[in-house]
């Protein structure tokens, strides 16, 4: 959550910044209201309780100076100032709830960097980088030439190989869920050690658990907001994780670090559930929007002086791995009206797919600040003795729907085999994909 501090001090500018958030004015002066009101109803809270206490000693001493009169009558003003204590305090837990219905949902502060805008329209490209070219400007950059045969959608490829699936999956699980199949699961796995290996000196690698509980969730930002996209478990208020960044952010939940601790550096490579409640009919043929997908996540605990590198760092090495792949990507700079919630800069990752002329999003590196760690209760204690909260810093590298689909187009030969890069060679045992002989035939028709 935003610091409430800040917004106390300087309402006008915290209505400012959240105004480029799309955040009404009104909102920000009801949360500002709220806390106000709830801060004054604590305070006479406090100060009533502090009026029982005195009235309780003395009543002991008006009763040893044989005042009983007195005692008694100071009996019935603390009976009368402690009924006004309870109606102050179910004031104050509906005062809070209020409060914590909006503070909860109210975005992060952008950081000064972030362009300003309104939506996706207005964010800004970076740069671009392509394997004939290299890095290249805004202004200097020109698409890379693909043939014919590269052109073909990867899930038509992918299905003439018999390396993907969807007929099966769809039987077996619904719309919007992906099989992968002999050489195509090993690709995926091959992807997923290759990144690991590659984080593997500077991240410790984790296993979480793909179960979490509420307060895990609500701790990054997913809840309350999202759950209309999260797949939940009732009867055990559990929630599949959407990605790793939830339990790898709660691992200091209520923990205070040391500062020589930090950074802590985090890799985690688990599947991702999202419902995609707005995606019907959007970009949901092949991999391109799934309800279960694999990532590999990273995630840092940092001081606030150490989170700008990080962030950085978190960025190269999502670049690093397109690289390594072969991939054509850009970077983009995401205006503060696209921001996730929790966001206060984000950098967005996009290959380039040429079966389907599109930018695909694989990875959103994010500076959260100390957005998430307020609501974790993630703090450290410095070096002076006090005590503040972390920064999170959290990167995909990388999310591999959208990068095997991009491999299988831009890899693909004509005869239909698809090439990979020399990088993945140890992992997958070659970096050739041709048909497999093993899988089962299409569905037939006429079941």
């Amino acid at each position: 959550m935003i610091d409430l501090r800040i917004l106390r001090e300087n309402p006008d500018r915290v209505t400012r910044l959240l105004g480029t958030r799309n955040v009404p004015s009104d909102e920000v002066a009801k949360l500002l209201e709220l806390d106000t009101e709830l801060r004054r109803t604590l305070a006479e809270r406090d100060e009533i309780r502090a009026s029982i206490n005195q009235l309780s000693k003395s009543v002991g001493e008006l009763r040893r100076a044989g005042q009983v009169d007195e005692a008694t009558q100071a009996q019935e003003r603390s009976r009368t100032l402690g009924e006004q204590v309870k109606e102050l305090e179910t004031r104050a837990s509906e005062l809070t709830e209020a409060r914590d219905a909006i503070w909860l949902v109210t975005p992060n502060l952008p950081a000064k960097e972030a362009p300003i805008g309104e939506d996706e329209r207005d964010n800004r490209v970076v740069r671009y980088w392509s394997p004939e070219d290299g890095h290249r400007g805004v202004e200097d950059f020109e698409l890379p030439t693909f043939a014919d045969h590269q052109r073909v959608p990867h899930w038509e490829t992918g299905t003439e190989l018999g390396i993907l699936d969807f007929e099966r999956a769809t039987k077996i699980s619904g719309s919007m869920f992906s099989m992968y199949r002999g050489p195509g699961a090993r690709l995926l796995r091959s992807l997923t050690s290759l990144a690991l290996d590659m984080h593997a000196e500077a991240f410790e690698e984790i296993r979480p658990p793909t179960l979490v509980k509420r307060e895990t969730m609500q701790a990054t930002g997913h809840l309350p907001k999202f759950v209309d996209e999260a797949y939940a478990i009732e009867r055990d208020d559990l929630y599949l994780i959407p990605t790793a960044e939830v339990p790898l952010t709660s691992l200091g939940r209520n923990e205070i670090l040391e500062e020589a601790q930090l950074p802590l550096r985090f890799a985690a490579y688990t599947p991702c559930f999202r419902r995609e409640a707005g995606a019907a009919g959007r970009d949901t043929r092949g991999l391109l929007r799934l309800h279960e997908f694999d990532k590999v996540e990273l995630l840092s605990y940092c001081t606030p002086d150490q989170g700008h590198d990080l962030f950085l760092e978190v960025l190269r090495r999502a670049e690093l791995l397109l690289q390594a792949l072969g991939l054509t990507y850009r970077v983009l700079d995401l205006c503060t009206g696209d921001l996730g919630q929790s966001s206060a800069r984000t950098f967005d990752l996009e290959v380039f797919s040429p079966g389907t002329d599109k930018w695909l999003e694989v990875s959103s590196v994010s500076l959260f600040t100390d957005y998430q760690a307020r609501r974790a209760n993630i703090r450290y204690r410095s070096s002076d003795g006090s005590v503040n909260y972390v920064y999170t810093v959290n990167g995909s590298a990388l999310a591999w729907g959208r990068v095997i689909a991009a491999m299988l187009e831009i890899g693909r030969q004509p005869d239909g085999s698809v090439l990979l890069a020399e990088v993945l060679a140890p992992y997958f045992r070659g970096t050739t994909i041709t048909k497999s002989e093993k899988s089962l035939p299409p569905i037939s028709k006429n079941r």
